[in-house]
């Protein structure tokens, strides 16, 4: 197909498509991430009221949520960010394409997908929870509190993967309010919510750290029935219908998703080895305080998702009319926007540490690492929203080779080069440079290889 739409299959398209092919980059882009960054910011903002609340329950509670952290956020990654992605990009591409019946048959197959996935996933962390908690350095009170939290969660894990398959199909046709506006309404719902059940009111029962827990199932329940009420009213560019399930649709979801479920754990395993490698070096002071810094660095995922999932969706939707050009001029707009978000985060957070540790707790030890972490990452937080957002770009051009490759190194030179500075030093200020330089890495190698033409040199091949 040429460089730009063919006039015929334009005509054909549904006006909100048209408008992804053709209106200016940058208000388009920003159009679509306003309510994105909305919703993130807000399903983002669900684990930080638990650990507030969590903290006030003890640094026992407190570093046991960190243990639990890095599979949760990977629940929500792979279920909106990989697998959501992968099905973001299919039906965009359908539409700009101007395969209507395709688009619509691919929501079936989306449901199918990632309900089978949740499921998969809650029984491996119901049946493998404590073996998984305790390899990352949970003892004690610390590794009951993480179970408590994560048998509550990881019940209700398969509703989280049918919300985020719904939100991203709606995400697809480039409509970005709907679900913005469900999440944030969740949100409502749990900011009262889990202290009545962490702590106990009235007729609710105090469950500690498994009221939380409780509580984001309320949240993903109120999700899953809007989400799907919206999808079957018709209201949805993309609609439900009752078709054979088919290894083609099935397969143009799943090698995108699969693929960047594996970035996706490589992010979460870099957490998690770092965890790991803290705890056996200094303690659980450390360990809280390196969790509650890092969860900074997790607010980043859904503030790049914000800016991502309008990037598979205009990217896909470009991509799918043949437009090569303007999705790539669309990637690295929106990186370069990624980095700016991020790296203001990153250099707030390196400037001021004690503003956010000294939200969930006033332990010495917990600050003293937590700041150190902050002080020495932070900065290069721009470069983590920059790989992120490329990633996200790349889901919708359907080429995750050099994402994978690039989480690969950061994994690498993160944990690896961690493990030597802790040898060679002793100090956790080692271990944390090593991971600032993974950062960088990330971000600077994705960026030379998607402006460098990555995305189609098979296809000229």
């Amino acid at each position: 197909m040429s460089a730009t739409a063919a006039p015929g299959l334009a005509a054909g398209l549904n006006p909100r498509t048209r408008r992804l092919l053709h209106d200016p980059i940058l208000p388009t882009l920003l159009r679509l991430a306003w309510p994105n960054l909305l919703i993130m910011l807000a399903q983002a903002s669900t684990g930080l009221i638990e650990t507030w609340w969590v903290s006030h329950l003890g640094t026992e509670a407190l570093a046991g949520m960190a243990l639990v952290f890095p599979p949760v956020m990977l629940m929500q990654m792979v279920s909106a960010g990989a697998m959501g992605g992968g099905i973001s990009s299919a039906v965009a591409r359908a539409l700009g394409a101007g395969r209507r019946e395709d688009a619509d048959a691919l929501v079936l197959h989306a449901v199918v997908i990632n309900l089978g996935l949740g499921l998969v996933f809650s029984a491996v962390m119901l049946g493998f929870g404590r073996p998984i908690y305790r390899a990352l350095g949970g003892e004690g009170g610390a590794l009951e509190a993480a179970l408590a939290y994560s048998n509550v969660v990881f019940l209700g894990n398969p509703l989280l993967w049918l919300m985020n398959g719904l939100a991203s199909v709606i995400r697809g046709t480039g409509n970005m309010l709907v679900p913005a506006l469900v999440i944030c309404a969740g949100v409502v719902l749990l900011v009262p919510l889990s202290p009545l059940l962490i702590f106990g009111l009235g007729p609710f029962p105090a469950l500690g750290v498994a009221g939380g827990g409780t509580a984001l199932v309320a949240f993903y329940v109120m999700g899953c029935v809007a989400l799907g009420w919206y999808i079957l009213s018709g209201r949805n560019l993309a609609h439900l219908r009752a078709v054979p399930l088919r290894w083609p649709m099935l397969r143009e979801i799943l090698r995108i998703g699969a693929v960047a479920a594996i970035t996706s754990l490589q992010t979460n395993v870099t957490i998690a080895l770092l965890t790991a490698l803290v705890a056996d070096h200094a303690g659980l002071d450390a360990v809280a305080g390196f969790g509650t810094g890092a969860r900074l660095e997790y607010l980043l995922v859904p503030l790049a998702f914000g800016l991502g999932a309008p990037l598979v969706a205009l990217v896909g939707t470009n991509i799918g009319a043949g437009q090569r050009e303007r999705a790539l001029r669309i990637a690295l707009t929106g990186g370069a926007v990624a980095f700016a978000l991020t790296e203001a985060v990153g250099l707030a957070a390196a400037c001021f540490p004690g503003a956010w540790l000294a939200l969930f707790s006033a332990e010495p030890g917990m600050i003293a690492a937590g700041s150190q972490y902050l002080r020495i990452v932070g900065p290069a937080y721009g470069f983590f929203g920059l790989g992120m957002a490329l990633y996200f770009a790349s889901q919708g051009a359907g080429r995750l080779a050099w994402p994978l490759g690039a989480g690969f190194l950061r994994m690498l030179v993160a944990a690896g080069g961690g493990w030597l500075a802790l040898r060679l030093t002793g100090s956790l200020g080692g271990l944390f440079a090593a991971a600032a330089a993974a950062l960088v890495l990330y971000g600077s190698l994705l960026a030379l290889a998607v402006r460098g033409g990555a995305w189609f040199r098979r296809a000229r091949d």
